[in-house]
C-alpha cells in the first residue's frame, strides 16, 4: 500500500500537539520520519509533507477516522442503499435490557471487528486466518461480520448527516441476531382480531368483569353467524388478549370501559401537584364534611337516644395546613355550616379567609350560602352586588368572603381537606370500641362486625358532647403539633400546622361585628301579611305595626332556638316589628319549635276543619325541616351569647341594610324614651310654677 503523505500542520492536528512541537519532533529524529518536500501552488517555500506511517498509532487512527468522514458520501452510496436493517429502526433500551449479556459481548466483539477492518498491515490474509483464530471463529465468519460492521457504519454516517446525533451501536447491534417478531399472530384474520377487541372492550363486557373464556363463547357465535370454517382456538384468543393488555394504553383503556369516566379520573388520570407556598394563611381555606366510620350516642329532639354515626364539618387552610371552624352533628345543613363558619371567623385558630373552596354538596351552595340558585350558577366568582339582604347576597359575602368557588362533581382530588380525612380514619377514627370500618365498595375488606345496638344499651358509646372533646383534643395536640409532611417537604420554615398558622404571612380582613353574625344565623323567608298578621309554623304572629302592611309581602327572620316570635322587615330591609304569637308567650321565651307544633296541635285539634288536620298530619317530617325550624344539633359551634369576652378592637362593618335597621330602630327607641322621661320633668317644673305664680 503506497504511503500518503499529509502536512506536518495536518499531522501535527492528528498528533494533538502544536504545529512547533511536530516540527522539532522531526528535527530531532530524522530517520524515523518519512518526510518530502513540494512546491506550494502559489510559489514561495517549499511545503514539508509527511508520511502517514510515520505517525504514531494515535494519529493513524484519527488520519483513517478523517478518512472515513470526508469519503462518508461514497461509503453511503456503496453499502446504505440497501433494504433498511432491523436495528437502525428498533428500540435501543428495549433490546438491551432484554438481551443484555447478547449485546454486550456484541460490543466487544464489534470492537475486534473494528480494529481487523482498521488493518493495513503487509499479508492481510495470512493475518485475517490468525485474527480469526484468536477469536475461535472461523476467516468467513470474521469476513460475514467485516461487512456487517461495515454495512453498519455506513448507515450510522447516513443517519449522523441527517441529524448530528452518533450511532456508533448500530455496529454491535449488527452483530447481534435480530429479535424474534411478536404480536403477529399469523393464525388471527384482521377480521377476527377486530371482533375479539370489540367484545373485549365492549362498555358492558367490561364493567361485568367478562372474562376470556365468556369472550370466546361470543367469539363462537359470532364464527357461526359469519360462517368461518376455521377460527383460532381458546388458547390463540388468550394469547392475543395477552398481547394486547400489554399495548400501551390498553390496560387503561379496559379500565375506563369497565368503570365509567368518574372512577377512571380518580384513579388513573394525572394530576397536578398544587403549590401552596404562595399562599398566605387565610387567602385560601378549603370546606368539605366528613362521616365518621365509628357510632356515638344521640339524643333526638323527642328524646330517644340513638347510635349514629357523627358528621364532622371542617374547614383545612391551604397554607398552614390547619383545621378551623370545626363542628359536630348528625346530619349537615345550611345551618351547621354557617355555625361552622362563624366559629370559622370568631375563633382561634381563625379568621376571615378571602378566598373560599366549597364542595359541591347541596348544602355548601345552597341559595342561602352564596345568594345564588344552584341551577343557575356558574363556575365562577359571585357577583357581590346584590340589593336584598344577607340570605341574598348570600352568607359566604355577608361575613366578608371575597370569593367564592366550588368543587367539580365527583372529583375528590380537587379538595386537599379529602388527605386530610384520610388522615383522620387512619389515625384518629380506629382507636375508638365501635369503629365498624369504612362503607365505600371499594373497601368492603375494611368493615368490622359490632353490635352497636347492644353497645348503645349497655352505656358503652359516647355521647355527641363527649366525642368532641376526645376529637378536640386529638385535633390540638396530636394533629396541630405534629410535624405534616406536606410542609416539610415545600421547605417551609414552620413545619407544624398551629405554627405556621401563629408565625405565616396573614392575609388580613376585620370580622364583622358579633351582634351581626348573630343576625346572620336566623333562618329568613318571605311572607305575606293578612288581615290577622302573619302564619308562619301553624300559628298566628301579630303586631300593631303589620296593619299597615297588610296583603303586603315581607321578609321575616328568626331564631331556631326560640320560634315565639318574628323579625319582620319590609321589601327595602328597613325593619317593621317583632310579630309575637300571643298564644305562646306564657311557655317561655326558649321553647322549640317541636315543642310549639305538638302544642299548636294540641289546641286546635277541635278547631280546624278535616281538610286542613288532614294535610297538617300528612305533611312529611322532610318538608318540615327543610323550613328550618328545628333546634340546632350542632355539636362544637361557637356560642354568640357570651357577653364577658372581649370584642375585637377591630371590626368589619357590614353593608347588610337589615343589621344597619336593627341598629337605628334600637337608638330610635333609646331616644324615645330619654324625650318621654324630659317630658314628664318639664311638665313637672311647669305645673309647680304656676302653683308658685297662683
Amino acid at each position: 500500500m503506497p504511503d500518503v503523505f499529509i502536512t506536518l500542520e495536518e499531522a501535527a492536528a492528528f498528533e494533538g500537539i502544536t504545529y512547533e512541537a511536530m516540527k522539532k519532533r522531526v528535527q530531532r529524529s530524522p530517520e524515523q520520519h518519512n518526510v518530502k518536500s513540494q512546491a506550494r501552488e502559489g510559489g514561495g517555500k517549499d511545503q514539508v509533507l509527511i508520511s502517514t506511517s510515520s505517525l504514531s498509532a494515535k494519529a493513524r487512527k484519527a488520519w483513517r477516522a478523517a478518512q472515513k468522514v470526508e469519503g462518508s458520501e461514497v461509503i453511503i452510496d456503496k453499502r446504505a442503499q440497501e433494504a433498511v436493517p432491523w436495528y437502525v429502526t428498533a428500540d435501543l433500551n428495549q433490546y438491551t435490557e432484554a438481551n443484555k449479556k447478547r449485546f454486550y459481548e456484541a460490543v466487544e466483539l464489534a470492537a475486534r471487528v473494528q480494529d481487523f477492518i482498521d488493518y493495513d498491515g503487509p499479508d492481510r490474509t495470512g493475518y485475517a486466518e490468525r485474527y480469526a483464530l484468536g477469536l475461535g471463529i472461523s476467516p468467513q465468519s470474521l469476513y460475514r461480520y467485516m461487512k456487517n460492521v461495515l454495512e453498519a457504519n455506513a448507515w450510522a454516517l447516513k443517519l449522523e448527516k441527517e441529524d448530528g446525533k452518533s450511532r456508533d451501536y448500530f455496529r454491535a447491534l449488527a452483530l447481534c441476531r435480530k429479535p424474534k417478531e411478536t404480536g403477529t399472530f399469523p393464525s388471527l384474520t384482521d377480521e377476527q382480531k377486530a371482533i375479539i377487541e370489540n367484545i373485549w372492550f365492549d362498555k358492558r363486557f367490561a364493567a361485568n368483569l367478562g372474562t376470556i373464556e365468556m369472550l370466546y363463547e361470543r367469539f363462537e357465535l359470532e364464527a357461526e353467524r359469519r360462517e368461518w370454517e376455521e377460527y383460532p382456538s381458546i388458547k390463540t384468543v388468550a394469547r392475543y388478549i395477552k398481547f394486547l393488555m400489554g399495548q400501551r394504553g390498553a390496560e387503561s383503556a379496559r379500565f375506563l370501559a369497565a368503570n365509567g369516566t368518574r372512577e377512571w379520573k380518580n384513579k388513573r388520570m394525572m394530576k397536578g401537584k398544587r403549590d401552596a407556598t404562595s399562599l398566605q394563611v387565610m387567602e385560601y381555606v378549603v370546606g368539605d364534611e366528613h362521616t365518621f366510620d365509628f357510632w356515638v350516642q344521640w339524643t333526638a329532639p323527642n328524646g330517644k337516644i340513638k347510635a349514629v354515626r357523627p358528621k364532622l364539618v371542617a374547614w383545612l387552610d391551604m397554607r398552614s395546613r390547619a383545621i378551623i371552624g370545626d363542628v359536630a352533628c348528625v346530619n349537615a345543613n345550611s345551618q351547621t355550616l354557617k355555625e361552622s363558619l362563624v366559629k370559622m371567623i370568631y375563633s382561634n385558630p381563625g379568621g376571615v379567609p378571602h378566598i373560599l373552596h366549597v364542595d359541591n354538596g347541596k348544602d355548601y351552595t345552597a341559595e342561602v350560602m352564596t345568594g345564588e340558585n344552584r341551577k343557575n350558577r356558574k363556575h365562577r366568582k359571585i357577583d357581590l352586588d346584590f340589593a336584598f339582604d344577607s340570605e341574598t347576597v348570600g352568607f359566604y359575602q355577608s361575613i366578608g368572603i371575597q370569593e367564592v368557588g366550588r368543587s367539580l362533581p365527583y372529583q375528590p382530588w380537587d379538595k386537599p381537606i379529602e388527605r386530610f380525612f384520610s388522615t383522620v380514619c387512619s389515625k384518629f377514627s380506629k382507636w375508638f370500641e365501635s369503629y365498624t370500618g369504612t362503607l365505600t365498595g371499594s373497601k368492603t375488606y375494611a368493615k368490622r362486625q359490632k353490635d352497636i345496638d347492644q353497645m348503645l344499651e349497655r352505656g358503652e358509646l359516647l355521647t355527641m358532647e363527649e366525642f368532641f372533646e376526645v376529637w378536640t383534643e386529638w385535633k390540638n395536640t396530636k394533629y396541630h403539633t405534629c410535624k405534616h409532611r406536606g410542609l416539610s417537604d415545600a421547605g417551609e420554615k414552620w413545619v407544624t400546622p398551629i405554627e405556621m398558622f401563629e408565625n405565616g404571612p396573614r392575609y388580613e380582613k376585620a370580622a364583622p361585628p358579633r351582634e351581626y353574625a348573630a343576625m346572620l344565623l336566623m333562618k329568613a323567608a318571605t311572607a305575606r301579611v293578612t288581615n290577622q298578621g302573619i302564619n308562619k309554623f301553624g300559628t298566628l304572629y301579630t303586631d300593631t305595626e303589620l296593619a299597615y302592611y297588610v296583603n303586603q309581602k315581607v321578609n321575616i327572620k328568626w331564631d331556631i332556638d326560640d320560634v315565639t316570635k318574628l323579625y319582620v322587615y319590609d321589601m327595602d330591609g328597613k325593619k317593621i316589628c317583632e310579630a309575637v304569637s300571643a298564644e305562646l308567650l306564657a311557655f317561655g321565651p326558649h321553647c322549640s319549635q317541636a315543642a310549639l307544633e305538638k302544642h299548636l296541635r294540641d289546641q286546635k285539634r277541635n278547631e280546624r276543619e278535616v281538610r286542613e288536620y288532614l294535610e297538617e298530619r300528612v305533611r312529611p317530617y322532610e318538608l318540615r325541616l327543610e323550613d328550618g325550624a328545628r333546634p340546632s344539633d350542632a355539636v362544637g359551634m361557637i356560642d354568640l351569647t357570651i357577653k364577658a369576652t372581649p370584642s375585637q378592637k377591630l371590626v368589619s362593618l357590614p353593608k347588610d341594610r337589615m343589621f344597619r335597621s336593627e341598629q337605628a330602630s334600637k337608638t330610635s327607641r333609646k331616644k324615645v324614651t330619654d324625650d318621654t322621661f324630659l317630658n314628664a320633668k318639664g311638665d313637672k317644673a311647669l305645673s309647680l310654677l304656676r302653683a308658685m305664680n297662683e
